[in-house]
C-alpha cells in the first residue's frame, strides 16, 4: 500500500491509498476533481495510468473523497460506495446543491467539476460485505456519525476510516470533522466502538496518513468529540448564533494546535482538510436537532 498525497492546495491534506494487487491496482478515495491532475501524476510515478485502476472504493460521497470518481468510471473503473451514497454519484445534483450552500462562491475553486457516473459503474456495499481484488479482501464497515452514508474499509489489519476516524496530520492532535448536515454523535460513538473492536494494526484517516497507535487514536478522538460538542452546546444553549460562535471556535481550535506545537504548514493542512468554521455549523445543527428538540 502506498499513500498518494493529492496536494490539495498544500501537502498532507487529502490522501488516496494505492494498492498493487495480482489483478492490478486499486485505490481507496479519489480526492476531488481539482486534484485529479495530481492523482494522474502520482499514479504515473508508480507506473500506472487511470485506466489501469479497475476498482475504486470511496468512504463517502463528500467531494474531497469522491469528487474525482467520475474520471475513473469514465475509464472503466467500478466505484464502490455505501448504498445511501450510490444514487448521489449517479445523479450528483442534490450533492452539489448541498455543497454549494456551504461553500458558495468557492465551489469551483475547491472542487472543480463533478459529473454523473453511469449506474452500471456504481456498486453499493452493505455493512460487512467483502470485495476481493487479487490477493486482497476489502471489507466494508458501516461507520456513521460524520455522514449517514459512511463506510470504513478493512484491508488485512489496516483500517481506512475516511472522516469518521478524525483528522490527524503528522502529530498527536486529532480533530473531529463535524460539517453539516449529517453529524450525529450517538452514531459516531457507536462507530468508534465498532472500530475499537476490530483491533486493527493501523488506522488511516483520509486526512492524513497511517498511524499504528490505534486505541490511543480512537480514545483521543472520542474524548475530543465530547469536548468539542459540549463547548458548542454551551453556546447554543446560551442563545448565541452560529456567526457569533465561529470566531471563538476558530480561536479555540488554533489555540489547541498552538499548545501542541503544531507547525504553521501543518496548521494550514489541518484547516484545509477541515475548515474550522464549518465544524460549528455541523455541531450547532446537531445540538438543535437532537439535543434541544429543534427539528428545523
Amino acid at each position: 500500500m502506498k499513500i498518494l498525497d493529492l496536494n490539495f492546495f498544500s501537502p498532507n491534506v487529502i490522501a488516496s491509498y494505492l494498492f498493487e494487487s495480482q489483478d492490478g491496482p486499486f485505490i481507496i478515495e479519489t480526492g476531488p476533481d481539482t486534484t485529479f491532475d495530481k492523482m494522474k501524476s502520482r499514479l504515473d510515478e508508480n507506473g500506472y495510468k487511470v485506466e489501469d485502476v479497475k476498482n475504486v472504493f470511496v468512504t463517502h460521497i463528500h467531494l474531497d473523497h469522491s469528487g474525482a470518481a467520475w474520471h475513473f468510471a469514465e475509464k472503466g473503473s467500478t466505484i464502490y460506495v455505501h448504498p445511501r451514497g450510490a444514487k448521489h454519484l449517479v445523479n450528483p445534483e442534490k450533492l452539489l446543491a448541498s455543497a454549494k450552500m456551504i461553500y458558495k462562491e468557492q465551489m469551483e475553486e475547491l472542487w472543480g467539476n463533478t459529473e454523473p457516473i453511469d449506474e452500471d459503474r456504481v456498486v453499493s456495499l452493505e455493512d460487512g460485505q467483502v470485495v476481493r481484488v487479487g490477493e486482497y479482501e476489502i471489507k466494508a464497515i458501516e461507520t456513521f456519525g460524520h455522514a449517514s452514508h459512511h463506510h470504513s474499509y478493512l484491508v488485512g489489519e489496516d483500517l481506512f476510516c475516511g472522516d469518521v476516524g478524525g483528522n490527524r496530520i503528522e502529530t498527536d492532535v486529532i480533530l473531529p470533522a463535524t460539517p453539516p448536515p449529517d453529524i450525529n454523535l450517538e452514531q459516531w460513538f457507536e462507530s468508534i466502538a465498532k472500530m475499537k473492536n476490530i483491533k486493527a494494526a493501523a488506522i488511516h484517516p483520509t486526512h492524513f496518513g497511517r498511524f499504528t497507535d490505534v486505541k490511543k487514536h480512537l480514545d483521543t478522538l472520542e474524548k475530543n468529540l465530547e469536548v468539542f460538542s459540549e463547548w458548542i452546546g454551551e453556546r447554543v444553549k446560551a442563545g448565541k448564533t452560529d456567526e457569533e460562535i465561529v470566531p471563538d471556535f476558530e480561536s479555540y481550535t488554533y489555540d489547541i494546535l498552538r499548545k501542541n506545537n503544531v507547525s504553521k504548514p501543518l496548521v494550514k493542512s489541518y484547516e484545509l482538510s477541515d475548515p474550522f468554521w464549518m465544524n460549528v455549523y455541523g455541531l450547532t445543527r446537531y445540538w438543535k436537532k437532537f439535543k434541544l428538540g429543534d427539528q428545523q
